[in-house]
């Protein structure tokens, strides 16, 4: 795979050219050659933690849409022991969009269901982008009901820009779909953890998003609207993206703050796409733990839990209108 550099990550790209070039260099000796490596990936270091402690939103946006990010077929090819994708809404066809099925977490069946974006132009076009259509949501709803059929627990990897919005789909009912499968998961018996891996956008997010524990990697963002959508709307240009990212409070840290998400999970330092494998250690740890405290808790109190949980999230603010 290519590695990619967003704009900001300039000086990140120079160091690592810089290292690349002295190991297939001939100019030195062994020892100058580990020592100059030595120094310049300490550098290497120290200047992605400087860049990655100091993101603005907007920057924030840029890594969670990196080309190079882990998707969720990645993880679970990396973090199950096996699994099986199941295809098919049973009405009309598949909606590769979204992957889903059953495997084997470090021993545990569960079920899992996530938006799957393509690496490459040709393959995002054959993923839609990890859009889903009606028929994507309806196999997620067939999924979810066998697992709480046979109390598996369930697993779900949100990276979506938002539902597909084009007439096939708002003629399929897509609203509708989204709807029923926010009301589904409410009310299903078994243990549901939420992951957004990359992008959570708008309702194509929620309709696998309603778990009874919500976590968000460090660099992802969850938002009602893309910071684009909402330049658009406001300010009618692209100029107000920055500037729409940090009003739409979409970080991990907004969200945490603002009771929406239960836990962050942090990436290596430089961010989920600089190392696959640390981010997949970090992930299996996170997951285990979460599904362990979740199995200590009936499944009956986990629906009263989860309807308390979102009876919670915003407030009324009721303020006097100015004369």
């Amino acid at each position: 795979m290519e590695k990619k550099y967003l704009p900001f990550e300039k000086p990140i790209e120079e160091i690592e050219k810089k290292i690349e070039y002295i190991e297939n260099s001939k100019k030195y000796d062994n020892l100058t050659k580990n020592a100059e490596i030595l120094k310049l990936k300490q550098l290497l270091v120290e200047k992605k933690k400087e860049i990655y402690s100091n993101l603005t939103p907007w920057q924030i946006v840029q890594v969670a849409r990196h080309p190079n990010r882990p998707h969720t077929l990645d993880y679970l090819n990396n973090i199950f022991d096996e699994y099986i994708e199941l295809h098919g809404d049973r009405v009309c066809k598949d909606d590769p969009a979204i992957v889903s099925g059953f495997g084997k977490f470090m021993g545990m069946t569960v079920a899992f269901v996530g938006h799957q974006k393509g690496r490459e132009t040709k393959e995002n076009i054959e993923r839609k982008f990890g859009m889903a259509h009606p028929e994507g949501y309806r196999k997620a709803i067939r999924i979810m009901k066998l697992a709480e059929k046979f109390t598996f627990p369930i697993i779900t990897f949100i990276d979506t820009p938002g539902a597909h919005p084009d007439i096939e789909a708002e003629s399929k009912g897509q609203a509708l779909l989204i709807a029923t499968s926010i009301y589904e998961m409410t009310l299903l018996k078994t243990q549901i953890l939420c992951i957004i891996i990359g992008e959570g956008g708008s309702g194509g997010a929620l309709g696998i998003g309603v778990g009874d524990r919500i976590l968000m990697q460090e660099f992802s963002i969850y938002s009602v609207i893309s910071p684009e959508g909402c330049a658009s709307i406001l300010w009618k240009d692209q100029q107000g993206v920055e500037q729409a990212a940090k009003a739409l409070k979409l970080t991990a840290k907004d969200l945490f703050e603002l009771g929406i998400i239960d836990e962050i999970i942090p990436e290596p330092i430089g961010g989920a796409h600089s190392d696959w494998g640390k981010t997949f250690e970090i992930m299996k740890s996170i997951i285990e733990k979460n599904l362990k405290e979740l199995k200590t808790i009936k499944v009956e109190e986990l629906v009263e839990l989860k309807y308390k949980k979102y009876r919670k999230i915003g407030f009324l603010k009721e303020t006097e209108e100015n004369e």
